[in-house]
């Protein structure tokens, strides 16, 4: 890093199921695998694990906070942090999640930046509602990119 502030991108979707739901499909490494990526995930601090990410390969995760069903925080490679936080609305769950840790003065980071926002909110969260309860999906993601300051 050269001293830049970090940049983060936030999601957040809404998924029709309570948080204890969303929680088990977050933390349990055969509902992550439903929607995400292979790995042997677990909502215990200090947990070391990795994720197989399909065309990248396995990135090495380490667990940071665990508070269920409200919030599951790693690492996600030696560079980035997953935050994930849960809060009931309605009849479901406000999925909010921070992908931090981008030096966009470099070039490969700044690329991530970029793909990954819209991987995030068009692909990944939809696929989490739709998995969680039926007819969800991208009619209610939302996503912002922001510089964390």
């Amino acid at each position: 890093m050269t001293g830049q502030s970090l940049a983060t991108i936030r999601v957040d979707q809404f998924v029709a199921a309570p948080p204890a739901k969303v929680w088990r499909l977050l933390t349990e490494p055969a509902l992550l695998r439903e929607w995400w990526a292979e790995g042997d995930v677990a909502a215990v601090v200090g947990h070391q694990f990795t994720l197989d990410m399909p065309g990248y390969g396995k990135q090495p995760c380490k667990v940071l906070e665990v508070d269920p069903p409200h919030r599951f925080v790693y690492t996600f490679t030696a560079a980035w942090t997953l935050t994930w936080r849960l809060e009931p609305e309605g009849k479901g769950t406000r999925v909010f999640l921070e992908h931090s840790g981008f030096d966009l003065s470099d070039t490969r980071m700044a690329a991530a930046f970029d793909r990954m926002g819209p991987g995030w909110r068009d692909v990944v969260l939809p696929r989490l509602a739709r998995t969680a309860g039926p007819d969800q999906g991208e009619r209610d993601a939302r996503s912002r990119h922001h510089q964390a300051r």
